[in-house]
């Protein structure tokens, strides 16, 4: 197997594994996760989470540092990430009118997580 093919396996599985602990902290705290890597017309949505009040659209960044992971995510991904949110909300009851919020889960080289909420609202 070539260097490069290693290399992208490694950082697969390592983005694996970084989402279901972000996911199974969702749930610790009461979420229910509607969706993992939901495809959309926008591009894919890493976790979909529900609870009480309403949905959370959640985007998954791991690298050596909490600031890394978070410079990882650029303007031009969260505008397909919201493209491709609108379009999963179309299969919501309240469609467009559902309580929505887009959160960054940024995961560290050892393993500790970090939740951003409404992280999309800072940019």
């Amino acid at each position: 197997m070539a260097a490069r093919s290693v290399r992208s396996s490694v950082s697969y599985h390592a983005g694996q594994a970084a989402e279901q602990q972000v996911a199974s902290n969702y749930e610790q705290r009461g979420y229910f996760i509607l969706n993992r890597r939901w495809r959309g017309a926008g591009g894919e949505i890493d976790l979909i989470a529900r609870d009480a009040h309403g949905i959370v659209f959640v985007e998954v960044k791991k690298s050596v540092s909490f600031d890394a992971a978070a410079a990882r995510i650029n303007r031009r991904q969260m505008d397909r990430i919201c493209a491709s949110a609108a379009q999963f909300l179309e299969t919501e009851p309240n469609g467009q009118l559902t309580n929505v919020r887009f959160d960054a889960a940024l995961v560290d080289a050892s393993g500790a997580v970090q939740i951003i909420e409404n992280a999309f609202g800072l940019a």
